[in-house]
């Protein structure tokens, strides 16, 4: 504690003497500015840990992804039936988790595209404008080629990710997940 220099009577923090502080204050005698000093060593510390966090965060992403690509296969799922499905059409599915929200165009008697609906900017929903040839993207206005899947123009810089699908005995099916990194 501090003394005051008119007279020898000692002081809190606040500048007021000893018998007009709180209870408490005599109880937990701790100075302010001593209080908020950092030291070094301290800071050191800190900063070690912290980066070490993220060491060990970046480590974990590589084991999960190394988990991911061990695991490699995904599962096969119906989405519909081949006839219910018209030419030039859209049908909206979930692939390969449930989370995933994905969507089939028929463009015509035999072909069927399939791609991850988020768009690789922002994860907004891309919408097919069948006329036009092409997913958009109305957040950003970001435009994808409904035959590939890659960026045409706006933000976005890669491609959307392909949904595999197949027909067996006349029902569509997902069965994979392409993604390109070019």
């Amino acid at each position: 504690m501090n003394e005051e220099e008119n007279g020898n009577e000692p002081v809190g923090p606040d500048g007021k003497p000893l018998s007009r502080q709180p209870a408490w204050r005599q109880d937990f005698p701790v100075d302010g500015p001593e209080d908020h000093y950092v030291a070094r060593r301290d800071f050191t510390k800190f900063l070690t840990l912290t980066s070490l966090a993220f060491v060990v965060g970046q480590f974990w992403i590589a084991l999960q992804n190394w988990w991911r690509r061990r695991n490699g296969e995904h599962p096969i799922v119906q989405i519909a039936r081949l006839e219910d499905i018209p030419i030039g059409s859209v049908r909206t599915f979930r692939y390969p988790t449930h989370d995933d929200s994905c969507i089939l165009v028929r463009i015509d008697e035999t072909t069927l595209l399939a791609y991850d609906q988020k768009c690789t900017h922002l994860s907004c929903a891309v919408i097919p404008e069948m006329a036009e040839g092409k997913l958009v993207c109305p957040c950003h206005h970001g435009y994808f080629d409904l035959a590939t899947g890659r960026p045409l123009a706006g933000p976005p810089r890669r491609p959307l990710p392909r949904i595999l699908v197949r027909v067996r005995n006349g029902i569509v099916e997902a069965y994979g997940v392409e993604r390109s990194t070019v």
